[in-house]
């Protein structure tokens, strides 16, 4: 039985690791790609859309956001290091065979404080184990040094058909 090829890939903007677009693109910046580990940021903005009425008076970003935001930093990761198609597109919605990085298991998320209009957070997310096409996570969310978000999450690689619903 032969092993899958996997292909690396580095891209000059974020939009080509991700499929995600506005106002669902949560990765502003990569700082660093590593074999197993990424680290992104996000600028928490007042104008927002997860910011509109999430707690209004004390504007904060919801934690499923949190989440989102460190499960796009690690699908940058299986796209940059892990990915199964040489040739890849995130600008032509039917051009991959696989979509990449699809949540399917958070395992624990522990939140210890907000993000906050004006504020970068930082996620800094290691590669535990990958089997196969799925991939375990843990990601650590800070401001300042200060941790907000601590979890760990698994992804996998699946047709793009299957997630298309064909």
């Amino acid at each position: 039985m032969s092993e899958k090829v996997i292909y690396q890939h580095r891209f000059d903007n974020i939009e080509s690791y991700l499929h995600h677009r506005s106002p669902w693109l949560m990765v502003n910046q990569i700082v660093s790609i590593e074999s197993d580990s990424v680290v992104t940021e996000h600028l928490v903005k007042e104008s927002a859309a997860y910011i509109e009425g999430h707690f209004p008076g004390a504007p904060i970003m919801p934690g499923s956001v949190m989440q989102e935001f460190s499960t796009q930093s690690a699908g940058i990761l299986i796209a940059a290091n892990f990915n199964p198609m040489e040739k890849y597109d995130t600008h032509d919605p039917h051009f991959n065979e696989y979509a990449l990085g699809v949540l399917v298991k958070i395992k624990r998320a522990r939140y210890r404080g907000f993000g906050r209009p004006g504020e970068t957070i930082r996620a800094s997310v290691t590669l535990d184990q990958q089997i196969g096409d799925l991939f375990d996570f843990s990601c650590r969310l800070t401001i300042d040094d200060r941790k907000i978000m601590e979890n760990q999450f698994q992804l996998t690689n699946m047709l793009s058909s299957k997630l298309r619903g064909e």
